[in-house]
């Protein structure tokens, strides 16, 4: 039996040089990357960088062509493995023919979870959606309202691992805040690692342990975003997110 200990050393996420091409376009290289046990990490990047394909590639939605990826000690490819965490996808379109109840009962009952009424409306205070609106058909939710009850049927799961492609979509100034207190307080509890891909540097600023940074399906950068800052010699992250990804162009301007 593995002590304490070593349990703790085992990463929540472990990505060792992926590889993931299509069509003959390289979208990832020679990837890697490791994620802690109850580390908040953000992963930014602009539009096509591979972020959506790396979340991907993770979840086993895609095959990688070469590398390995291990949560929690496990390779992914192993049902087992995806047990621990809980996933939101960029584009979160739940089946419009059901009450949001009935979704979020649907949700318990394939992790066999009870539906807890407590739970559900605390969640729901959690993140600004009012319990008024669970008895509706999801067809009549706005984006935000949809981009909550997306986000409550994660939390409802209390899994180990939540990786979130951009979880703030949709959401007004409110909610926003709303879910940035929710996820302070879950970090502050220590039992959660989230890893959320996203364009809002501030919400890494605020929430993230560590960032990394995509660019043309490699990891530029890795680190704290005050490292990030003090390596691209600023004092602002987006000024430093801009220096890093233009030093890759001015590189490859150079080479050729």
């Amino acid at each position: 039996m593995e002590s304490c200990n070593e349990y703790k050393s085992v990463a929540m996420l472990n990505v060792q040089q992926v590889d993931k091409a299509y069509k003959q376009q390289a979208v990832l290289k020679q990837l890697s990357l490791t994620v802690q046990r109850g580390e908040f990490f953000g992963l930014v990047g602009v539009n096509g960088a591979g972020k959506t394909t790396l979340l991907k590639t993770l979840l086993d939605f895609c095959a990688a062509d070469a590398g390995q990826i291990e949560i929690n000690g496990q390779s992914h490819l192993q049902a087992q493995a995806r047990q621990d965490l809980a996933f939101l996808p960029e584009q979160f379109m739940p089946p419009w023919f059901l009450s949001g109840e009935a979704f979020l009962r649907q949700i318990c009952q394939l992790r066999d979870l009870p539906y807890q009424v407590a739970q559900v409306h605390e969640l729901c205070q959690a993140l600004d959606l009012p319990v008024t609106a669970l008895p509706k058909l999801i067809r009549h939710y706005s984006k935000g309202m949809a981009q909550k009850l997306g986000l409550i049927g994660c939390f409802i799961q209390q899994r180990p691992l939540l990786v979130l492609d951009e979880p703030m979509s949709g959401l007004d100034p409110k909610a926003r805040a709303y879910l940035k207190q929710y996820l302070r307080q879950l970090k502050q509890a220590g039992h959660t690692t989230v890893f959320f891909s996203t364009h809002l540097l501030a919400d890494v600023e605020a929430l993230c342990d560590r960032m990394g940074i995509l660019h043309q399906g490699q990891m530029r950068f890795v680190g704290t975003p005050s490292e990030c800052c003090q390596q691209y010699e600023t004092d602002d992250l987006e000024q430093a997110y801009l220096r890093c990804i233009e030093a890759v162009f001015t590189a490859e301007t150079t080479s050729t």
